[in-house]
């Protein structure tokens, strides 16, 4: 199962290479990695996704807790989180092709970032799963080149589980 945790560190040098080392020595593949800074001064947040079970990925979690600089560490797999993900996507646009791949950008809410004769580079903020609906759909008029920054995330102050509002969205309501 994938879990995307959220780590807030001390921004000192190393942090990210022992937080790395960590997950290397127990075998864990980072599949997605995002650092920045943080609400506050000195501290950067990360957002990593790794795969494992329940079990061995809460002894990682006790294992990240003891390291130096980090803060908190929460799975956000669980619990009602904001996640989103930017992709930079160059697709080889000839004038015939514009047309289409506008249309394109129009229905997923992407932005055109720079056009050349013979290419486009599109702007894509979402989740994961639009960001590869979009890759799919743009892929036969030939992509030239991707950068994704991997996922961010938060928890919903909210609380609103979104998953749940997907899911109850499609019923339908019986009347009382």
């Amino acid at each position: 199962m994938k879990h995307t945790l959220s780590v807030l560190v001390e921004d000192e040098s190393g942090a990210l290479s022992r937080i790395a080392g960590l997950f290397s020595r127990r075998g864990f593949n980072i599949d997605s990695l995002a650092v920045g800074p943080a609400e506050s001064w000195g501290h950067s947040r990360l957002t990593m996704v790794v795969e494992g079970d329940d079990h061995a990925l809460e002894q990682v979690t006790k294992q990240l807790d003891k390291l130096i600089n980090v803060l908190t560490v929460v799975d956000l797999t669980s619990i009602p989180a904001v996640e989103r993900e930017l992709m930079l996507l160059k697709v080889a646009a000839s004038p015939e092709s514009r047309s289409a791949i506008f249309d394109l950008v129009h229905v997923f809410r992407a932005k055109v970032v720079d056009v050349a004769d013979d290419a486009v580079t599109l702007e894509v903020v979402g989740d994961p799963g639009k960001l590869v609906a979009l890759e799919r759909l743009m892929a036969p008029f030939g992509i030239l080149e991707i950068a994704r920054t991997g996922k961010v995330a938060l928890e919903r102050a909210s609380g609103v589980n979104t998953e749940l509002l997907k899911v109850t969205a499609g019923t339908k309501r019986v009347p009382a």
